[in-house]
């Protein structure tokens, strides 16, 4: 059969998504665009915000109306979540949750045979071990990524996902060598890992995030290694020598803070303060002189006043972050702060994202000045209209005037002029 995927969420979910892709061409169908005529549509869902759950009723319901006839399963964090709100949603032939991504294929052929609604959502297990398969391509051309942990133990108040990702589970080391092996060979230059909780790696296993970095590192073909999403309370001293030691770590840190204010850290249940962070992010400027520090921030959590949205305002334009994704708290049920008093109204929430927006525009800004004048490696990954388009280590975005596309190229390039998130660079050997 011809089986199209819709997904939603972080680079995880599009991880397996691709896993669920090479699970159904191993088994014999082919994949095809969720806009090409296809027998069935895997839909991927994620439930970290409310707008989250809307877009995936929407996507639910429109595939529905397009296509009446073809399966539709609907599979995820959401699921895994609120099974019962999936459940509502009585488009969707089958709904299954992510515990064991692989059984979906068995589920969707067996639908095809006998027209049976499928609905099965288990809990997470604490025992529970890795099982995400690895991955022998990626949507991407040049940067490909693995998935290296599952799972999240730290209950910040606000956060559905240790319900809908369960326990801490880490991928063995030859596994990740082993599949990055794969992907070089597959053409990919930049490996990118990745996880629910990605510095909680190798917790109970003897192993840490530094092992996996280093099998990774090792593989021949594999020119850079960068790094997801980090909580910062993991980082320490060792750590980052060891990062610093690998010639093809990049060094960018995107480093999760949510709030510049210590009183609203304290009721996210967030483990650090904005004085770990601040000494945190001079030891990491102190060991990797051209690091990018990249973030979240949350505005408008249950009970921030005025005052503190201005702290952590303030805070965020001390630490002149490269770039930040900015975001409004979304009430979850089944989370603390879904019951909290003082809830932000949707307007002040409004307010505080856009002024956040404006002062991490002028962060960027001058984040990307900065880097005018530096010669450094540029991995092209796309070129139009003249021009060759990729990233430096530090994930600045750099484009350069070429008749050439360079697609995969890591050339030197020296970076001349900074224009809106992005840098103007002329190639040293053209």
């Amino acid at each position: 059969m011809n089986v199209a995927f819709y997904t939603l969420g972080c680079k995880v979910n599009q991880v397996e998504t691709e896993a669920l892709r090479e699970a159904f061409e191993a088994a014999g169908h082919t994949v095809v665009s969720e806009h090409a005529p296809f027998d069935a549509v895997v839909i991927n869902s994620c439930t970290v915000t409310a707008e989250s759950d809307r877009k995936t009723g929407q996507a639910v319901r429109r595939f529905r109306k397009e296509r009446p006839d073809a399966i539709l399963v609907l599979t995820g964090c959401m699921v895994q979540a609120s099974a019962e709100r999936a459940r509502a949603l009585q488009a969707a032939d089958i709904i299954v949750g992510n515990t064991d991504l692989t059984r979906i294929v068995r589920l969707t052929e067996q639908f095809a045979l006998d027209g049976e609604p499928v609905f099965e959502v288990s809990a997470h297990r604490k025992n529970e071990r890795f099982n995400t398969p690895p991955l022998r391509r990626f949507a991407e051309r040049t940067r490909a990524y693995i998935k290296i942990e599952d799972g999240c133990e730290r209950f910040c108040t606000y956060c559905i996902i240790p319900t809908a990702r369960g326990p801490v589970r880490s991928k063995p080391t030859a596994q990740i060598r082993q599949e990055a092996e794969e992907l070089a060979r597959s053409g990919f230059s930049e490996i990118v890992l990745v996880g629910i909780n990605l510095t909680a790696y190798g917790k109970g296993d003897g192993v840490t995030l530094c092992d996996a970095i280093d099998e990774v590192c090792a593989v021949e073909g594999v020119k850079r290694v960068r790094l997801g999403s980090l909580e910062p309370d993991h980082l320490h001293d060792d750590m980052l020598r060891r990062l610093a030691e690998q010639p093809k770590f990049c060094p960018q840190f995107h480093l999760s803070l949510q709030s510049g204010c210590d009183a609203t850290l304290a009721r996210m249940n967030r483990h650090y303060d904005t004085a770990f962070y601040r000494d945190l992010v001079g030891r990491i400027r102190a060991i990797f002189p051209h690091a990018a520090i990249t973030t979240d921030i949350m505005v408008g959590f249950a009970g921030e006043t005025e005052e503190e949205f201005a702290q952590s305002l303030a805070f965020a334009g001390e630490i002149g972050f490269a770039k930040t994704h900015v975001f409004a708290f979304s009430r979850r049920q089944g989370t603390v702060a879904y019951g909290l008093s003082n809830q932000v109204t949707k307007a002040q929430k409004s307010d505080r994202s856009r002024r956040m927006i404006a002062l991490s525009a002028k962060s960027e800004a001058a984040f990307l000045k900065t880097q005018i004048g530096k010669t450094t490696p540029v991995l092209f990954e796309s070129a139009r209209d003249g021009f060759a388009e990729g990233y430096t280590a530090n994930y600045t975005r750099v484009c350069v005037r070429s008749n050439h596309a360079h697609t995969g190229e890591l050339l030197p390039v020296r970076l001349v002029a900074a224009e809106n998130e992005y840098c103007i660079g002329e190639l040293l050997n053209e």
